[in-house]
């Protein structure tokens, strides 16, 4: 999927260098003020499947109907909005903070003018390759680890972390949005699996829509950075499992014990080394994880949405993959883009389209 902000294992090109306004405005980066947290790196790197303890089902029957190229965009949600983005850079808003990261794919010029992006609270800089670590600089005044922030009408945790991630990846409100309408209008409790779920939003944004949700991620600090989330917004009481485990064990655990579930979010990473010298690498084993997935939808499974950062590769061909993973299921397989599009500092005048990631949905109908 898209060559996004730092998911991991993507490799950035330099933004704009000579007449970079990058250049001018940070200078050299002083040492962080704010520690950072977990990253969405570290849960990467952890969540790395094991080998394959299955061979691969043989489907039978026709493929389901395709929709393509679908395009899913935002225009921002919440408290997020992407201001405006250029020379390898991107104008943020989160919150109460207007920050600044690198995004290799804002290959043209700002909109704005250089003093609407001199007033910031926060500039990511020094090491711009998405496997190394950087830093935050504030311009203004030092600011505190984390922030609270908004979507959906769920309260969490922005943080500044050391890999340029704040928490969320906003790009997935449409996802999410169509999940919780699902979960709203069933008229039963649905049972949503989240794997590589990271700090948790889309877990809680189900959860308070009424479904039951298991949230599977690799990394404790990934897990420990959810349930504080989960404290802020006082959903405690919500439906919610909280697994810490590699995301293909569970799986196939949960295929074994004949578990079902009616949405399943899957967000692997490209390629991941585990603490036991496991390796991932999404082109070899996405195609089992998909797999077992089908098995353990239920008969009155709503959705499977997979989304994928940092490949070299057309969205075509997770469309396809997906459109054999579930040949006989019926439905619909539709794929392309998320992208999130430019609103400007009021957040509501539209601007251009910055692609995030790659993904591809299946649906009963």
């Amino acid at each position: 999927m898209k060559q996004r902000e730092g998911r991991p294992g993507q490799k950035k090109t330099s933004g704009s260098s000579g007449e970079s306004r990058r250049n001018d405005r940070t200078g050299r980066p002083p040492k962080p003020v704010a520690r950072p947290a977990a990253t969405r790196e570290t849960v990467r790197e952890a969540a790395v499947p094991v080998a394959a303890e299955r061979p691969l089902m043989t489907r039978s029957g026709e493929r389901p109907v395709e929709r393509v190229p679908v395009i899913l965009e935002s225009l921002g949600a919440g408290d997020f909005h992407l201001i405006d983005s250029g020379n390898g850079e991107k104008l943020e808003q989160y919150g109460p903070y207007r920050i600044i990261r690198p995004e290799a794919q804002a290959l043209w010029r700002p909109s704005l003018p250089a003093h609407v992006w001199e007033k910031v609270d926060a500039v990511f800089t020094g090491d711009t390759d998405e496997e190394g670590s950087g830093r935050w600089r504030f311009p203004k005044e030092a600011l505190g680890e984390t922030w609270p922030l908004n979507l959906l009408g769920v309260d969490f945790l922005g943080r500044f972390t050391s890999f340029r991630h704040v928490g969320v990846f906003p790009e997935q409100i449409v996802h999410w949005s169509w999940m919780k309408e699902q979960v709203e209008k069933a008229g039963r409790p649905l049972k949503v699996l989240n794997l590589f779920g990271y700090t948790g939003v889309a877990s809680l944004v189900a959860a308070a829509a009424g479904a039951e949700v298991t949230h599977v991620d690799a990394s404790k600090k990934a897990i420990g950075w959810a349930r504080e989330n989960q404290a802020l917004g006082r959903m405690e009481k919500l439906p919610i499992r909280w697994i810490c485990e590699d995301a293909m064990k569970f799986i196939l655990r949960e295929e074994r014990r004949g578990s079902q579930y009616d949405i399943i979010l899957t967000d692997p990473p490209k390629f991941g080394r585990g603490p036991n010298g496991e390796v991932w690498h999404l082109f070899e084993h996405l195609p089992l994880m998909l797999d077992v997935c089908r098995e353990i939808l239920s008969p009155k499974a709503v959705g499977l949405v997979l989304t994928a950062y940092s490949i070299r590769a057309s969205f075509y061909s997770i469309h396809e993959l997906m459109r054999e993973t579930m040949r006989g299921a019926g439905g619909v397989v539709e794929s392309g883009e998320l992208v999130i599009r430019e609103a400007g500092t009021d957040g509501k005048t539209p601007g251009r389209a910055l692609s995030t990631s790659l993904f591809s949905r299946w649906v009963p109908k």
